[in-house]
């Protein structure tokens, strides 16, 4: 009798490993990505590389942060992996063999866009921004272990098909994310500009600005942080015009590093009110509460 061929471990285990590292990066992009909204996932940051990292243009994608997107990457990497799991193969044999081929196929393409788009974040990280963001190495560490468990825990067909689809898949996400992100290195960008503010200022926004100012307060940033722009956008373009900010890029127009890392700034942006430092962006409201601003209150909704 013929010894039954049994198929390797990592063929028998390869969804409920690709599950449950899935499930660990869906936990991390959804903690950072409730920060975020919640005010700024800088604040949940251990070190300071950390911050400028997710404080960078390079950490939102049209106006959301980018771990939104990994979080919806995680979850259809998590979902795809369970499906032919929940079918009964005593019951629907054929419907669960069908699933396991097309979400195979399927969590290939989508790990490659995964890894793919995780290698050009680090080598942003590492040679653009130059500091180093543990949450972003721990989701690209994911990313590629998911990559991996795919491609290794499934028998392949075609080698050469899968090899082509995977080299076809990983071109476009290249340069679509490069088209993403082309805005960021733009001539403005690069020359230390600031966006453009769009909004205007109210009478109340003119008010509370002349009393920051009065008290000496001062907001810090970086040009090219998009919650610096949030900030500024809830003041308008008058407002901002009269503001107390000091520049903390090096490459910014007028910039003040020394005095930003002498008040000990670790995040973007930062308020110093009456001595203290206040980290994240902070609605007009708690400007007014923190600097004892007695004018009105009338702000213009953002």
């Amino acid at each position: 009798m013929r010894r039954r061929r049994s198929s390797p471990w990592i063929h028998r285990w390869s969804r409920p490993i690709t599950a449950a590292i899935a499930t660990v990066g869906a936990i991390e992009t959804a903690f950072l990505t409730v920060a975020e909204f919640m005010g700024s996932a800088e604040v949940v940051c251990p070190n300071t590389g950390c911050k400028e990292v997710l404080g960078s243009p390079y950490a939102t994608v049209f106006g959301l942060p980018l771990t939104l997107f990994g979080f919806f990457g995680y979850t259809a990497m998590l979902m795809l992996a369970i499906a032919p799991l929940l079918i009964n193969p005593d019951q629907n044999k054929e419907l669960r063999t069908t699933l396991e081929q097309w979400t195979r196929f399927l969590m290939f393409i989508a790990s490659t866009v995964m890894v793919v788009g995780s290698v050009y974040l680090m080598y942003i990280m590492a040679f653009t921004i130059g500091a180093f963001c543990p949450y972003c190495v721990l989701s690209a560490l994911l990313s590629l272990s998911l990559f991996v468990v795919t491609l290794m825990g499934h028998a392949w067909d075609d080698i050469g098909q899968l090899a082509f689809t995977g080299l076809t898949v990983a071109m476009v996400t290249l340069v679509a994310t490069l088209g993403v992100y082309g805005s960021v290195n733009n001539p403005q960008a690069a020359a230390g500009a600031p966006p453009p503010i769009t909004t205007t200022s109210g009478p109340a926004e003119l008010a509370l600005i002349d009393h920051l100012n009065e008290i000496g307060a001062k907001k810090y940033g970086a040009y090219w942080c998009p919650h610096c722009h949030d900030q500024k956008q809830m003041f308008g373009k008058e407002a901002v015009d009269k503001l107390n900010y000091v520049e903390c890029a090096a490459d910014g127009i007028n910039p003040q590093v020394e005095q930003c890392q002498a008040a000990g700034i670790q995040a973007f942006p930062s308020w110093e009110i009456n001595g203290q430092i206040y980290a994240g962006v902070l609605s007009l409201n708690e400007l007014a509460d923190l600097s004892d601003y007695q004018g009105p209150r009338d702000f213009l909704q953002r």
